[in-house]
C-alpha cells in the first residue's frame, strides 16, 4: 500500500527516535536511582584527589567524615597525601558543601543510613549499606589482581568515574 506523498514518515520516525532515546536516558537515571552519585566536578578536586585514586562523590559520605580525612592528609589511608594548605580548604570546602548530609543528601541519604554522627567513617566501605550491598562478594574476588581493594569500585563499576554504582 503506497503512502500520499503529502504524508511523510520523518516526524514520525525522528519523534520515535527521540522517545527511545529520552527512555534510555531516563531509565538510566532512574536504575542507577539509590546507586547514583554525582562524580565530583570541581577540576582541582578531579586533579589532587584522582591523581591517586578514583575521585569519589563527596554525597557518599557526611561532611563529618571528609573534614575529619582532610585534616590528617599526612596519613591518608597510610598514604602521605599532603598539600598546600590553601588547596587542602579548597578541597575540604567542595567535599563539605557536597557531602551526602548536606548539598549532596538527595543522593547520599540511602548511602548514609545507620551512620551516626558522634562516630562517622572515614572509608565509604565502612558505610553500612556499603557492607550489605558487597557481602556476598567472596574474599577471592577482592584479592584479584584487577581489584586488589575494596576501594577500587572502577574494577566491578565500569560506570564509577561517571557517579554510576549499579551492576
Amino acid at each position: 500500500m503506497n503512502m500520499p506523498r503529502s504524508i511523510s514518515l520523518r516526524p514520525f520516525i525522528l519523534g520515535a527516535a527521540a522517545a527511545a532515546f529520552s527512555l534510555v536516558v531516563l531509565g538510566r537515571a532512574q536504575a542507577g536511582g539509590s546507586h547514583h552519585f554525582p562524580p565530583v566536578v570541581d577540576p582541582l578536586v578531579k586533579e589532587e584527589c584522582g591523581s591517586c585514586h578514583l575521585a569519589f562523590a563527596p554525597s557518599m559520605l557526611p561532611a563529618s567524615s571528609w573534614q575529619r580525612m582532610m585534616v590528617n592528609l599526612k596519613d591518608h589511608f597510610g598514604d602521605d597525601a599532603s598539600l598546600d594548605p590553601a588547596v587542602a580548604a579548597k578541597i575540604t570546602d567542595y567535599l563539605v558543601t557536597n557531602a551526602g548530609d548536606r548539598g549532596g543528601q538527595r543522593y547520599g541519604d540511602k548511602l548514609l543510613r545507620g551512620v551516626t554522627s558522634d562516630r562517622p567513617p572515614l572509608r565509604i566501605t565502612e558505610l553500612p549499606k556499603w557492607v550489605r550491598e558487597h557481602r556476598k562478594v567472596p574474599d577471592w574476588e577482592w584479592k584479584h589482581k584487577e581489584v586488589r581493594t575494596r576501594a577500587n569500585c572502577t574494577a566491578c563499576h565500569v560506570d564509577a568515574a561517571k557517579g554510576y554504582y549499579d551492576d
